[in-house]
């Protein structure tokens, strides 16, 4: 079968954003030749490790995902999985205000967190020998955080300034990885501004901190990652130490993710007053993942956009002149194809010079998709 299309754009007076739905024909893969020794396993409290030992340098990872992102958070508090993500950092039972980041710099380590379509992810590198340390601190501040009013308002401050200056006084703030979702999406779980809008993000309350931590920062919601240089066999008692005894909580219902099948063509403009030139950005929405059609849009994705060597870049950027740069991909924003649970875009953008028109780099980009449309991709290509 032949790979389908239906385009939707978004038409914004500095930049038109398209979105559409996507059949791709069958992808056939290869066996491949790595081996990472991986062991999985779940204590009785419902938590998910995952152990992977690599011993090149004398370094530990440990990092924590929490199956809650600003996909499913509460309505009338956008932006709040990832303020959350803040709160994380502000204090814990046995560890006081940034004291769980003073500890990690302290011993010559770094950390960071980031909050994603379908999870909330935190993780510090520390020297292998402090592994027992950093089990002990992050088992620490998932048994129960320091929720304070002191620290809720502290965070809704600095969150609302990371707002304003990476969005709202920004040139192409939102464009195109909040504007694209907005436009291509119904369900408002898919389709809401997830950075946050002003008004909800000040809202919040310690009732809603304190709900969502018990809702979705428990040990049956979470999956510790340990990898480095460790013993599998003291990691692994040193996990039961320390995370083992946190009570799990009742599983939060998983709200209804699903879109509509999009019948036609979207466009959606709007004006970006701080934005010197124009830009466009279109997308396609992804087939349900594990299907066969998602790993061939996989390949299609490198065909199309990734490198210098692909399609889109070789007619839009080598042959039309139009941008420089091309950007996107599948959940090309805020991950890649394999970290995503729910509806999502293969999307592309470009920034141009205004003396050409969104319509005719929407056309161009039509005429390089409607290549692998009628025409089968070669062996060698796909290879």
């Amino acid at each position: 079968m032949k790979p389908f299309f239906s385009k939707t754009l978004v038409a914004a007076g500095l930049f038109v954003l398209a979105i559409g739905v996507t059949t791709p024909a069958n992808a056939q893969g290869k066996p491949g030749g790595i081996n990472v020794p991986v062991t999985y396993y779940k204590l009785p409290n419902g938590l998910k490790v995952v152990l992977s030992q690599e011993r090149s340098s004398p370094l530990a990872v440990v990092a924590v995902y929490y199956n809650i992102g600003f996909r499913i958070e509460p309505r009338d508090r956008t932006g709040f999985a990832h303020l959350f993500e803040h709160l994380m950092f502000q204090g814990s039972k046995n560890l006081g205000k940034m004291e769980f980041i003073k500890l990690v710099e302290s011993n010559g380590g770094v950390l960071n967190g980031s909050t994603r379509f379908d999870f909330t992810n935190y993780f510090a590198v520390m020297p292998a020998h402090k592994l027992e340390t950093l089990l002990w601190a992050e088992a620490d501040r998932m048994r129960g955080l320091d929720i304070t009013n002191e620290n809720l308002k502290n965070q809704q401050g600095v969150v609302g300034n990371e707002v304003k200056v990476n969005v709202l006084n920004q040139p192409y703030g939102s464009f195109p990885w909040i504007d694209l979702p907005m436009a291509a999406f119904t369900n408002w779980y898919n389709s809401h501004n997830f950075y946050g809008e002003l008004k909800d993000i000040e809202a919040a309350t310690m009732t809603d901190a304190k709900t969502f931590f018990d809702k979705y920062y428990s040990p049956q919601n979470a999956v510790v990652v340990v990898t480095g240089d460790f013993d599998e066999a003291q990691a692994k008692t040193w996990i039961t130490k320390y995370f083992a005894n946190i009570p799990s909580q009742k599983a939060e219902a998983i709200p209804d993710l699903t879109e509509p099948k999009q019948m036609e063509e979207k466009t959606v403009s709007r004006t970006d007053k701080l934005a010197k030139k124009p830009a466009v950005g279109f997308g396609y929405q992804m087939p349900k993942r594990g299907s066969s059609e998602y790993y061939a849009m996989g390949l299609l994705d490198q065909i199309l956009l990734q490198g210098a060597d692909s399609m889109l870049y070789q007619e839009l950027v080598k042959n039309k002149g139009y941008s420089s740069r091309l950007n996107g991909g599948i959940n090309g924003y805020l991950g890649n194809m394999f970290n995503y649970n729910g509806p999502m875009l293969f999307s592309v953008d470009l920034i141009h010079d205004d003396k050409y028109t969104a319509q005719e780099i929407l056309a161009a980009s039509d005429a390089v998709i409607a290549q692998v449309q009628n025409k089968p991709v070669d062996q060698p290509t796909i290879d």
